[in-house]
């Protein structure tokens, strides 16, 4: 087994956050919602049945040892089929680039997003740093090695 050690330091409860001009700062919109609404940057159309990056005009710098969660909005997903194609998405401490939203419109129709709409929402998560190791074999469990469906309908 390795000895390597797992820390994470936190050495500030708060995420920097640069603001292209016009760009809106990620808003909770009540004080202990996990997720903060992101706001697009710009207008664009997403066909329907396409995919579309769309900016928000935010750079974060993320402590270590945390990572950044984009979720899709139920509500814009209930109502409109527009979704976070890879939710959650993740944005690794190390990136400091502009947060980009990769939405997928699966309606009928083309959406239009606006510069201000809400299009995620961002949590913030802490990350386990564990390392890899290779074994020859793994410990047996009730489950096994069971899989899709292995637990029932």
């Amino acid at each position: 087994m390795s000895n390597e050690k797992v820390e994470v330091a936190i050495h500030k409860n708060t995420i920097n956050i640069k603001l292209d001009e016009g760009a809106k700062l990620p808003v909770r919109k009540h004080k202990n919602d996990a997720g903060a609404d992101l706001f697009s940057n710009q207008d664009v159309v997403i066909p329907s049945g396409e995919t579309r990056v769309v900016g928000t005009g935010n750079y974060f710098s993320i402590p270590k040892g945390f990572e950044v969660q984009i979720r899709s909005r139920s509500g814009l997903a209930l109502k409109n089929s527009i979704f976070v194609l890879n939710s959650p998405g993740t944005i690794d401490s190390g990136y400091i680039g502009e947060i980009g939203v990769i939405l997928h419109n699966a309606s009928k129709e083309d959406f239009i997003v606006s510069k201000g709409d809400r299009i995620a929402q961002a949590v913030i998560a802490p990350v386990c740093l564990l390392p890899f190791e290779v074994v020859d074999e793994l410990e047996d469990t009730e489950r096994g090695s069971g899989g899709f469906g292995s637990t029932g309908v």
